[in-house]
């Protein structure tokens, strides 16, 4: 049985994903500020969730050193952290930008993947198969007037898990992968954005009118056959739109 830890997993992509796995016969712990309910017939030997905000980093430290992870993962084939959850805000220029605002961000987007990955590695030291996934978007790559938070913290993924891929722990996989536009919550806030401190919210309304953002479901599936694939973690940076077939089909 492949087992899951999952952040962010009761909405958006992080709901799909933990739904897939389940469906798959995987194991779940979810970290969340809020519930997911599991499909009919998942009982707590394969469906657990602990309920933190990511963004208050000393209760979150707290909160990991009270998980017994090392004994839920034990024994597995595969176990895998997939850091999810994340925040698009604040958007705007530097100047328009409040101070408390920036530092929740990074907390949740990019401190609480490292920390995340590290409890993580010291819980499945001596696991044959163990794998770290962020989360990343193309903002890490390609500047977007607004977003300059967003795409630093994306950006500072994507080179966190170029370095641990350097570091390679023994059975340690980790890459950062882009999983394309999804059709969630989030791009709803996009939209909604004013083009004052979002120049590029009339790319993203095109989007969503022409039918090009992906349902969560199919970009679930398509998300956790490459991470749970034999190439996963070959290359530390990835952009599955890369991979060719289209993740709506």
């Amino acid at each position: 049985m492949i087992r899951f830890l999952i952040t962010g997993h009761s909405r958006g992509l992080g709901a799909a994903l933990a739904r897939e796995a389940l469906a798959r016969g995987g194991a779940v712990w979810g970290l969340a500020r809020r519930s997911l309910n599991p499909p009919p017939g998942v009982g707590p030997e394969r469906f657990r969730e602990t309920a933190v905000d990511l963004g208050d980093l000393p209760r979150l430290v707290r909160v990991l050193e009270d998980l017994d992870l090392e004994t839920w993962l034990a024994g597995s084939a595969m176990v895998v952290l997939i850091n999810n959850a994340g925040l698009l805000g604040p958007v705007g220029p530097p100047e328009r930008l409040a101070a408390t605002e920036i530092v929740r961000a990074a907390a949740v987007d990019f401190v609480a993947p490292l920390v995340l990955t590290s409890v993580f590695a010291r819980a499945t030291v001596g696991l044959p198969d163990r794998r770290v996934v962020h989360v990343s978007s193309g903002a890490a790559r390609r500047p977007l007037a607004g977003w300059g938070v967003y795409g630093a913290v994306k950006a500072g993924l994507d080179h966190h898990a170029r370095t641990v891929a350097v570091d390679a722990p023994a059975g340690w996989r980790i890459a950062s992968v882009a999983p394309g536009v999804i059709d969630t919550d989030m791009q709803t806030e996009v939209r909604g954005l004013d083009p004052a401190v979002f120049p590029e919210r009339r790319r993203f309304l095109d989007l969503a009118r022409d039918g090009l953002l992906v349902p969560p479901e199919a970009a679930a599936r398509r998300f956790l056959d490459h991470v749970t694939s034999d190439v996963f973690g070959r290359e530390p940076v990835i952009d599955l739109r890369s991979l060719g077939d289209d993740p709506r089909s």
